[in-house]
């Protein structure tokens, strides 16, 4: 509220993907004045795969059967205990045939205890069909042999083992925690699998990886990618185009202004371009863009990306360019993330930059 004028302003966060196991579809709301809504998948639709135990089974049958570890880098809250769910029907119906109960590692503290929460009272946030099961007395997420490594030591003590086993592991995008050292000790081995089963970002170590690069740098030293790399796109937790677009028609007028966010640029611009073929007033704001809400207008443009998306069909596709590409996305973060740094820490990246700008400026 302002001068006496309230406006209402609803940030959607991350929605949800729809008929998810355990989680309840994502909730509607009727009223806003302005809505700041992600655009994570804003430009596609998911595949149309209604089961992905048997995709999921054969990756890990085929990994088993080699002698190697299935490794997967997860989001500790909400895809590590969908992945539970999975793995425990697959244990179940006994899918998996060359080692049945393999054993499954859950290497997070995170995950542990955000896994924990669904030994409680659960009515509210997940579906009627989970509730009514934890009612009886059963957990969806629970089988034999599975794991939970605490200390970093557990963690550690995992690739000493060379006997096949799942590992699932955070962070998501494999840009930060355990799984780095998970990917070292098994990146090498043509005999593993890394699975991915989440949105990465350009410029994450998780985004080079699906698209194809052949070696990485962990821990100083350069490891060379020859396990066999998985992406299961559909298991993404955001909702697609559809979804996003269900999301928004559930408001009873359109909003005055809908600021798109949390997507990669290209992404977020289609997005908005659709919305505006909608008819709905649409705005995907540059970094540090400031926006007057009482009088419906943008004050400052904030700072404009640079153009850096490749031509459509040329050159991003192969996976040399590729791992470029998604390097100098990443380079145009750090960049965001030193702001305030000190101004002789800044001088120096920046000259840096030009060294290497003037390297390959021909």
């Amino acid at each position: 509220t302002e001068n006496g004028e309230t406006k209402k302003i609803v940030f959607s966060g991350d929605i949800g993907n729809l008929n998810q196991p355990i989680i309840r579809d994502p909730q509607y709301i009727s009223e806003a004045d302005y809505v700041v809504m992600e655009s994570t998948y804003g430009n596609r639709e998911h595949d149309p795969i209604a089961n992905y135990i048997p995709q999921l089974a054969k990756v890990f049958d085929d990994t088993f059967a080699a002698g190697g570890n299935v490794v997967i880098p997860s989001f500790a809250v909400g895809r590590t205990q969908e992945l539970l769910y999975y793995i425990r029907e697959m244990k179940a119906k006994h899918i998996v045939k060359s080692v049945p109960d393999f054993p499954v590692y859950v290497d997070s503290p995170l995950a542990s205890e955000a896994t924990k929460v669904y030994s409680g009272n659960l009515v509210g946030y997940a579906d009627d069909d989970t509730v009514r099961v934890m009612k009886d007395g059963f957990n969806p997420l629970l089988f034999t042999n599975l794991h939970t490594c605490e200390s970093v030591e557990e963690s550690r003590a995992l690739n000493d083992d060379m006997s096949p086993k799942v590992i699932i592991s955070s962070s998501g995008m494999c840009e930060a925690g355990r799984i780095r050292h998970h990917l070292k000790h098994n990146l090498w081995r043509p005999e593993c699998s890394i699975v991915f089963v989440g949105y990465q970002a350009e410029g994450t170590l998780g985004r080079m990886l699906i698209d194809g690069v052949k070696k990485v740098k962990l821990f100083g030293e350069g490891i060379a990618v020859t396990a066999k790399i998985y992406n299961f796109k559909a298991l993404s937790g955001h909702a697609d185009r559809t979804g996003l677009l269900r999301w928004l028609s559930a408001f009873q007028h359109k909003p005055e202004r809908i600021f798109i966010v949390h997507g990669e640029q290209l992404t977020a611009e289609e997005f908005s371009e659709e919305l505006a073929r909608r008819g709905y007033h649409s705005y995907v704001p540059n970094f540090k863009a400031v926006a007057d809400l009482t009088a419906d207008r943008i004050i400052d443009e904030g700072i404009a990306p640079e153009k850096l998306h490749p031509m459509r069909g040329a050159g991003k596709g192969t996976s040399t360019f590729g791992r470029l590409f998604s390097a100098g996305q990443r380079l145009l973060r750090v960049i965001q993330h030193n702001e305030g740094c000190a101004n002789k820490d800044l001088a120096r990246f920046a000259d840096q930059i030009i060294a290497l700008c003037d390297k390959w400026d021909r």
